[in-house]
């Protein structure tokens, strides 16, 4: 995969900016990067990348080790305390688990970001731990079952599949689709069925079917059982595919209702007692 500055934005010209594309740098899977790799994959000249580097190291979202960086674990914190995804995980972390137990294959947690799906979370056993999906990482949305079911299900698709389809359809596999009428296809058929069905678009030997999950007005997340074709299919995982949905969907429903309703922390209630009605 190229770099995030390649993928969905110009180089900016702010010093904020040029930092967020040093920490995406690590979007393609890679924990430690050399200063001249996070130069090449995130765009910044690096003589700024290095000035840069050391300040994100100072505020703890960079780590150094002798001439490499990874991600700090002040990053980690400030994730979790992400308002949406944080309610989300929180709620469907253990239907998914149950999920898994019940099917033995992979199971995702995505949502949209630009034109790539981003993992919130990830169910797998060690036979399918090893694959290219892991929690927080990034794949280009036209090659997976997760990234199709949203880009036909949200508002904005068809300015997201044309801004893809503008650039060239990104291929992980010779099976990814690359063809944007075809692309086009298949996002009215996910609509049109509740489901997406993925072949070996992003792994050979591997299919992923995904449903959405309904969230907040018209956003939506996506949730996938992966693993060998052999073991994915819609007659085999859809109908418990979309009852672990429809279990989170009521979960964040009534977690957003409850943090709605329940009062502030510190402040008092007062109950208002009325004496029996006599008969």
């Amino acid at each position: 995969m190229g770099s995030y500055a390649d993928e969905d934005v110009l180089l900016p010209n702010s010093v904020l900016g040029k930092a967020q594309l040093l920490l995406a740098a690590f979007e393609s899977g890679a924990d430690r990067l050399r200063l001249s790799e996070l130069s090449r994959r995130s765009g910044v000249p690096k003589a700024s990348a290095y000035r840069l580097a050391q300040e994100l190291v100072q505020w703890g979202l960079l780590d150094r080790h002798g001439e490499t960086y990874e991600l700090g674990i002040r990053l980690f914190h400030l994730g979790q305390r992400v308002a949406a995804s944080s309610v989300l995980r929180t709620v469907a972390r253990p239907l998914m688990v149950d999920l898994f137990t019940r099917i033995r294959t992979a199971v995702h947690l995505a949502v949209l970001d630009g034109t790539h799906v981003l993992f919130l979370e990830k169910i797998a056993g060690e036979a399918n731990v090893l694959t290219h999906s892991y929690v927080g990482g990034r794949l280009p949305a036209s090659c997976t079952a997760t990234g199709q079911m949203l880009l036909a299900l949200t508002a904005d698709g068809p300015e997201r599949v044309a801004a893809l389809a503008g650039r060239g359809l990104p291929a992980l596999t010779p099976r990814s689709v690359t063809d944007p009428q075809a692309l086009a296809q298949r996002l009215s058929r996910a609509a049109r069925q509740g489901y997406a069905l993925e072949l070996e678009g992003v792994r050979i030997g591997d299919a992923s079917l995904a449903v959405p999950v309904a969230l907040v007005g018209t956003e939506y997340a996506a949730l996938s059982v992966t693993g060998p074709i052999a073991q994915v299919s819609a007659d085999r995982h859809l109908a418990a595919l979309r009852a672990t949905a429809e279990s989170i969907e009521r979960g964040v429903a009534r977690k957003a209702s409850y943090d709605t309703v329940r009062p502030a922390r510190g402040r008092r209630t007062t109950v208002v007692r009325t004496a029996p009605a006599v008969s």
